[in-house]
């Protein structure tokens, strides 16, 4: 339950779901991470360790570069759920089923 409580924690920093967010399209590096959300690499790393270490994002090293991904298919629904549920929580046509074509209902995304 603790760890429940830190995801749901760690979900409650704009910059740290839109990381996640980013990474829902597979692993990128920590450069191209800070350019998708507009924030200098030493802060977007400060975000990225406090989501590993709440298990939601794991790493790879290539060199001297590193590479994050999404943990597991969980996580990554879980993002997809808060996101589209803001959506709709909104009001008007969610952005999600603009983007597939007008369809009542959109499939969520398969697991990476």
């Amino acid at each position: 339950m603790a760890l429940a409580v830190e995801v749901f924690r760690m979900l409650s920093d704009a910059t740290r779901v839109r990381l996640l967010w980013a990474l829902l399209d597979g692993e990128k590096p920590v450069n191209e991470l800070a350019e998708a959300v507009g924030k200098s690499p030493a802060g977007v790393s400060q975000h990225l360790a406090k989501l590993r270490m709440a298990r939601l994002v794991r790493t790879r090293k290539q060199g001297n570069q590193v590479f994050y991904r999404i943990e597991n298919s969980h996580a990554s629904q879980l993002v997809e759920d808060a996101i589209y549920h803001a959506e709709h929580s909104s009001g008007g046509f969610p952005e999600h089923h603009r983007a597939a074509g007008a369809v009542a209902h959109v499939e969520p995304r398969t697991a990476r």
